[in-house]
């Protein structure tokens, strides 16, 4: 165990040390990301959870295994490199403690959910509210000695960035697994995506009352376009590979109502600013049009099995598609990093379609 501890450690050293942006000067301090498995960049390593990705192929374009769902990097990785800052370490990791934490810190579990139960089959992940619970020690142990007074500690976390990408397994892993979740049989699809954001609105007030001013929620993608739900729907022999409409009315249920929180918190939580990523309709387009963007294969996954990639997510060692950078999806749930770096320019600077009311670039000037 210590001498996969030390490997861990010692690759991480080398991906972050790769990770370093240039001299010229961030445009914020620093970047703290929350979510799910879409942006975990190794937290999950370091607990007792079926949900990890410390094996290869994952990790196969960085040259070995990071705990990252995907092939390479991920929406948050390419959001750092925009800022003009390193790839963020993960909060659980030991180099989080050697590397530049002012820079930022990736608290971000998969399998994780808005709510705390979602994911618990999973066995041990932290919730958003762990992760704000993480976010707190690390004001208080490590950020708190670097500044010699509490409004310099205050102003640098008013101009950092938070990222927040959460949601997804309230869905995929709670809401639409009947047999293991009970939420689906007392709420509606209306009543479960108000829940949803009843809890995620109080959660964000903790954050903000830590210190967190400028904030972006990023919108669940359309869930029933990704190969897990193509093959629990289709199975592995029918070809019909259309996303499926149930599962992306409950999504935008949510993103809806998601979409309007900035607005009630921008004005209640005074001094703050919210952004709203609109990630659904940018994917949605992404799939339905993958040639408008480089890509070629929208409806299977790189590495998996089935006829969707959509049974199991990459195995131990397995030989993946040759050809990933033509793939959407890199597994039955997590888009290629391709897709990531695709999504990540689309909402970096444009706030005409994917962003409001305005884009992450322009919320760093504010």
């Amino acid at each position: 165990m210590k001498c996969l501890l030390f490997y861990l450690v010692f690759l991480e050293l080398l991906l972050f040390s790769y990770g370093q942006s240039s001299n010229h000067q961030p445009l914020a301090p620093a970047f703290f990301v929350f979510g799910d498995s879409l942006v975990d960049c190794g937290n999950n390593n370091y607990i007792p959870t079926l949900a990890r990705a410390n094996y290869l192929p994952y990790g196969i374009d960085f040259g070995f295994p990071t705990g990252r769902f995907c092939n390479g990097r991920t929406v948050a990785d390419y959001g750092a490199m925009y800022l003009g800052l390193p790839l963020v370490p993960p909060f659980l990791s030991p180099v989080s403690i050697v590397q530049n934490v002012l820079r930022g810190l990736n608290y971000a579990s998969a399998a994780a959910g808005i709510l705390e139960e979602t994911g618990q089959h999973f066995g041990a992940r932290t919730s958003f509210s762990g992760q704000i619970s993480q976010f707190e020690m690390t004001i208080e142990l490590k950020l708190r000695p670097f500044f010699q007074t509490p409004e310099d500690l205050r102003k640098y976390l008013a101009k950092s960035i938070i990222g927040i990408n959460i949601g997804s397994n309230d869905y995929i892993n709670n809401y639409l697994m009947p047999d293991r979740y009970s939420s689906s049989k007392i709420y509606s699809g209306e009543d479960y995506a108000n829940l949803l954001i009843k809890t995620l609105s109080a959660q964000i007030s903790r954050l903000y009352n830590l210190g967190a001013r400028k904030m972006v929620l990023g919108g669940t993608g359309p869930l029933g376009c990704i190969p897990s739900q193509l093959y629990m729907v289709n199975g592995s022999n029918n070809n019909n590979s259309k996303c499926v409409t149930k599962i992306n009315n409950l999504v935008s249920m949510f993103n809806s109502r998601l979409k309007d929180l900035p607005n009630t918190l921008n004005t209640t939580l005074p001094g703050s600013f919210f952004i709203y990523q609109n990630i659904y309709d940018l994917f949605h387009d992404i799939v339905v049009n993958p040639s408008k963007y480089g890509l070629v294969i929208p409806d299977k996954a790189c590495c998996g099995s089935g006829r969707y990639g959509g049974a199991l997510t990459c195995l131990p060692l397995q030989q993946p598609c040759l050809d990933r950078n033509q793939y959407v999806f890199w597994d039955a749930f997590h888009p290629t990093e391709s897709a990531n770096k695709i999504i990540a320019e689309n909402t970096f600077s444009n706030s005409d379609k994917y962003s409001h009311p305005i884009s992450l670039y322009e919320l760093t000037k504010l």
